[in-house]
């Protein structure tokens, strides 16, 4: 079972992902001054995709 498949299954690891995934956005948008907040959006929601982290189904298995 690799990296992704646990944090697939294991909800409170989908959780801390999550939280990590939102202050990496602030931090990126900070840094930046807003100036790329649409791209920094659009990555962060890209990358947690492809983790199986969609937010759009918040009740994933």
């Amino acid at each position: 079972m690799g990296i992704f498949d646990k944090l697939k299954s294991n909800r409170m690891a989908r959780d801390k992902a999550k939280q990590a995934s939102d202050t990496a956005e602030r931090k990126a948008n900070e840094r930046t001054g807003g100036k790329y907040e649409d791209q920094v959006d659009t990555a962060q929601q890209q990358a947690e995709r492809r983790l199986g982290m969609d937010r759009d189904r918040p009740d994933q298995p």
